[in-house]
């Protein structure tokens, strides 16, 4: 399929890049500002949810919908999901 093809050659050009602003540099030429805001939105949501917050609170705080949020959510539990991981780690290094 193609959006796959273009998927996996997209996640090769990401993981080649030197950075974090490097990547910054990569997404705001390849995304408008507002999916970018929805992009940073999504990934405050996966954030809360992997620290355990209600999704009422996340909803309220955030100012979106709890359908969202429970989408995120039944995401984060199934096995072997990387943004969990990823934002676990995070969490980590910021109590650290």
């Amino acid at each position: 399929m193609e959006t796959d093809e273009a998927l996996d050659e997209i996640a090769g050009v990401m993981a080649s890049l030197q950075g974090p602003a490097e990547l910054r540099r990569f997404l705001e030429e390849l995304f408008t500002p507002s999916e970018l805001c929805d992009l940073a939105l999504r990934w405050r949501l996966v954030e809360r949810l992997a620290a355990g917050e209600s999704q009422r609170k996340i909803a309220g705080e955030l100012g979106i919908s709890l359908c969202k949020i429970t989408r995120g959510s039944r995401i984060l539990k199934q096995n072997g999901i990387v943004s969990r991981e990823l934002a676990k780690r995070k969490g980590k290094r910021e109590s650290e």
